[in-house]
């Protein structure tokens, strides 16, 4: 089979984590690579053993040897080179956004359609283990109806650990356009189109001041906003609540959380850049049987529901259910009481 020859432009802080990961695929081989100056480029290209490094997005996706355009560029940019790849007849795949407004999401869209070309866009964790099971679990009908429930992205913004922080504070960013679409994407795969929205937003500030690492005492412009609280409706009748954030020193709240007539799931990490960022990870589940609030006869047990075959489980439990696409076995074991049942999907 022809490999998929690869160009990527922009090598910055996420781009070591695709070129490794492409390394692992005998369908595709990445040829080129792209910076805004040619030194840089040509270190990262020595580094992953790319063959051609180029000094601009426009000279690599010039090159007739190149059939797909891999855009890891700020989000500013993201529009300018996509389209350009599409009219130089190149398929693309983005980070995200796929662009800075919907009206040209939409040309880009219409542009690859016209011309017989692939596009997509990032987040693609929503085909991870974890949200998976979460949609095996709802699709069974194991949760009964889901009704509501909610997604949170809270932490203090990424100034923390980030290089070059001053991108997530200028439009195409923010927490919504950053962070956002990880829960808005597993929500949709999970639950399906939203019918209405209504949200309101603000910010805490208009600077912020890098505390550490490279950039360390930079003032950013805040020219975003920073917090921004949404309810969702959706087709199905759910309704769920999202709210992402830049501007919480900390918090207790879960990842995300879906309610069904029978039973919730709930990621519950307190990390913010865990939760549907992952593709893997634990998932805890409560059903009627295992009610918080119920007499002491019927008090739950913990549960976690299993993605990823290297973890280590959280808690001992009661009855642990092994679920791949081909099968399912019970095995029962013992748990302390007033924890919760425990599933284990892989």
């Amino acid at each position: 089979m022809k490999k998929l020859r690869v160009g990527v432009i922009g090598i910055g802080d996420i781009s070591n984590v695709y070129l490794n990961n492409l390394k692992k695929y005998d369908a595709v081989e990445v040829v080129a690579c792209a910076s805004r100056g040619l030194e840089k480029a040509q270190r990262k290209a020595a580094e992953h053993g790319i063959p051609k490094a180029y000094a601009s997005g426009m000279e690599l996706i010039a090159d007739p040897d190149i059939d797909i355009i891999l855009n890891l560029t700020t989000p500013q940019a993201h529009y300018e080179y996509n389209l350009a790849a599409l009219k130089a007849g190149k398929h693309v795949y983005t980070e995200k956004p796929l662009a800075m407004t919907f009206e040209q999401g939409r040309e880009l869209v219409s542009l690859a359609k016209e011309k017989g070309l692939l596009i997509g866009c990032a987040p693609d964790t929503f085909l991870g283990g974890r949200l998976q099971n979460i949609r095996e679990l709802i699709d069974s009908g194991r949760l009964g109806r889901i009704t509501g429930g909610g997604a949170w992205f809270v932490g203090h913004g990424h100034e923390f650990h980030h290089p070059a922080p001053a991108f997530f504070y200028q439009p195409g960013a923010g927490p919504l356009y950053d962070m956002g679409p990880y829960y808005v994407t597993a929500l949709l795969s999970l639950l399906g189109p939203v019918k209405r929205v209504c949200a309101m937003a603000t910010k805490a500030g208009e600077t912020r001041t890098v505390p550490s690492g490279p950039s360390k005492g930079q003032v950013l412009p805040v020219d975003v906003d920073t917090h921004i609280n949404a309810i969702l409706e959706f087709v199905c009748g759910a309704q769920v609540t999202l709210t992402c954030s830049f501007d919480v020193w900390d918090s207790e709240l879960p990842r995300m959380e879906i309610y069904g007539t029978e039973g919730t799931v709930l990621i519950d990490e307190k990390d913010p850049i865990s939760g549907p960022n992952l593709f893997g990870g634990d998932t805890l589940m409560r059903t009627p049987d295992q009610y918080r609030w119920a007499d002491a006869e019927r008090r739950p047990c913990r549960t976690a529901i299993r993605t990823i075959r290297s973890a280590t489980p959280r808690t001992r439990a009661v009855s642990v259910w092994w679920i791949s696409s081909t099968r399912s076995r019970r095995v029962a074991s013992r748990v302390p009481p007033a924890r919760w049942r425990c599933i284990r999907l892989r």
